[in-house]
């Protein structure tokens, strides 16, 4: 066992040595805080909040007005069978919750109200509430320029409403580079955030749950076997695909919330009679904090930091997974869309810190002196064990209800990454059936290797990738988004008229009637041909091209 050990140790060494030149550079670069009223925040986070903040405004508080319409939506209230595509609206929103809800909704959180104190809890809902409305905007134009091919498959997300978009706003040449830029830090992200450091974390749980029963998982046989295992589930979700993915998510994503949440609201009914003092606490310490590094700034940044990177709203990931719905209208998702950021930042996130604050386990009550004598909280175990020792306090049982957790959270994180991963891969690389084989056994092999080594540089590498793809998603958001304002407007004429009682047939006769221009169909793409290669092949002659084909008035994806 010391010779397989110190073989991984060799090669965690050699990578890291590799790879950490890089990662402080663009950490250094992605990451830059920048000091404000005497506290530090990250610039990526500022870009993220800021983006969340206009689209707010700019869309009349999209997410407040139609809160309810969009549950109507998810529902199936509206739903078309026929329409083009592959899932429901609630297999889209469960396939995209699960790439979002993971370990950072357990151990991050922890993180945040330790450094941040309760009032962080505060203004993570506050950013989670922003975030829904830069979802919004990013579905909407995921199935606005989504790509469906001969066989029904569906490509959709930053890679494709960055190029098309673009090219239709006159900037070929732009859209064709973010594009690329896009598909690389989500592919990157793929391998390493949303693959091997989720199955490095929940093996690292199932060893430290388990270890008073046996040292077998935290040795390598154990590790090997918990990777083989994952490794042929997830393929086993894999290879059928988006349809597959959303079959499983919309069971695993309600099962693991409901397992999860219900167990907060345990803790919380344990210790009901300090839920009011924590909820006046959560309050007043958001704008006067005690014990907390910057003050109101401090407290600010760690809740927006936390909720930030915890639903990646504006990152682009979201749109891959939304744009397979089945749907003429693309707000209609969009709409849908913007629940994600509330239920995984909103609820969860919450429901974690709420739990933390009202139980006051010992770890918590260590973690916040440290905080307020200067000292720092790192590291996703510590942050667990901050949770794990919340929940103790009414339920001596729950580490290992919080294995179970972590791992289903982990797994469907995995499998919803892989397939982002996949549309990423394929626009850089092609979609003959050769190359997505090539991804899925590469992606497999990453969740053994995740099992087996550490490889932290990369991981961190990995969110420096993640948040730079923000950078290119929310640049073409900005100029995309008044064509997802009339996309709106056509929802909402769309729902006023069902409600009163015409037909869909009707109400899309009207709407072709409308259109100022025919709708031409776009040639397929040729299925070995990678989409970034066709790009900077074409300039700006493909994108003369695309103007000519997207003409629609009322802004339907055509259907390959």
């Amino acid at each position: 066992m010391a010779s397989e050990e110190s073989w991984t140790d060799r090669i965690d060494e050699a990578v890291n040595n590799v790879f950490e030149p890089v990662r402080d550079v663009l950490s250094d670069v992605v990451f830059h805080e920048v000091s404000i009223l005497g506290g530090d925040i990250p610039l990526i986070v500022g870009w993220l909040v800021v983006a969340g903040l206009v689209f707010t405004v700019y869309f009349g508080f999209v997410q407040i007005r139609h809160f309810g319409l969009a549950l109507r939506l998810v529902r199936g209230r509206y739903e078309q069978p026929d329409a083009p595509g592959e899932v429901s609206h609630f297999q889209a929103l469960t396939s995209a919750v699960a790439g979002t809800v993971g370990l950072g909704n357990i151990a991050g959180v922890a993180i945040a109200v330790s450094l941040g104190g309760p009032g962080a809890t505060f203004w993570m809902i506050v950013c989670g509430l922003l975030g829904m409305a830069s979802k919004f905007v990013e579905c909407t134009l995921g199935v606005r320029y989504r790509e469906i091919d001969e066989r029904g498959r569906v490509s959709g997300g930053p890679m494709h409403y960055l190029r098309r978009g673009l090219a239709e706003r006159g900037l070929p040449r732009l859209g064709a580079v973010l594009s690329v830029l896009a598909s690389v830090m989500i592919l990157f992200f793929a391998f390493f955030g949303g693959n091997f450091f989720q199955v490095n974390q929940s093996l690292e749980q199932l060893a430290t749950a388990t270890r008073e029963h046996t040292g077998f998982f935290a040795g390598s046989g154990g590790a090997l076997l918990f990777g083989a295992i994952v490794a042929v589930l997830a393929a086993a979700v894999l290879l059928g695909g988006i349809r597959a993915i959303g079959r499983v998510t919309s069971r695993l994503v309600p099962a693991m919330a409901v397992l999860y949440v219900s167990a907060c609201l345990v803790v919380i009914a344990f210790n009901v009679r300090e839920v009011p003092d924590a909820l006046v606490t959560i309050v007043t310490e958001a704008f006067r904090p005690e014990g907390v590094a910057g003050g109101v700034v401090g407290a600010l940044v760690m809740g927006f930091q936390r909720a930030a990177f915890s639903n990646e709203a504006g990152v682009g990931s979201a749109p891959i997974a939304h744009s397979a719905v089945r749907t003429r209208r693309p707000a209609t998702e969009g709409l849908v869309a913007l629940l994600e950021p509330f239920l995984d930042t909103v609820v969860i996130c919450t429901m974690t810190a709420l739990t933390i604050v009202v139980a006051g386990g010992p770890l918590y009550r260590e973690a916040r002196e440290a905080a307020a004598s200067g000292e720092g909280v790192d590291g996703g175990t510590v942050g667990i064990s901050i949770t794990s020792d919340a929940f103790e306090t009414a339920l001596p049982w729950f580490p290992a209800v919080l294995t179970i957790a972590v791992f289903l959270f982990a797994f469907a994180t995995i499998i919803t990454w892989g397939y982002y991963g996949q549309k990423a891969w394929a626009h850089l690389f092609g979609r003959a059936k050769g190359s997505e084989t090539a991804y899925k056994v590469l992606f497999c092999v990453m969740i053994m290797a995740g099992a087996l080594l550490s490889l932290g540089t990369l991981v961190e590498l990995a969110d420096a990738f993640l948040f730079s793809a923000a950078v290119c998603n929310i640049v073409g958001l900005y100029l995309l988004a008044p064509l997802v304002k009339r996309e709106l407007g056509r929802v909402l004429d769309y729902v006023r008229r069902r409600d009163a009682g015409e037909s869909d047939a009707a109400i899309e006769a009207d709407e072709k009637l409308a259109a100022v221009t025919p709708v031409v169909l776009e040639a397929p793409h040729a299925p070995h041909t990678p989409d970034a290669v066709r790009d900077f092949a074409d300039g700006a002659d493909g994108a003369d091209e695309s103007d000519e084909e997207e003409g629609p008035a009322d802004g339907l994806p055509v259907a390959n």
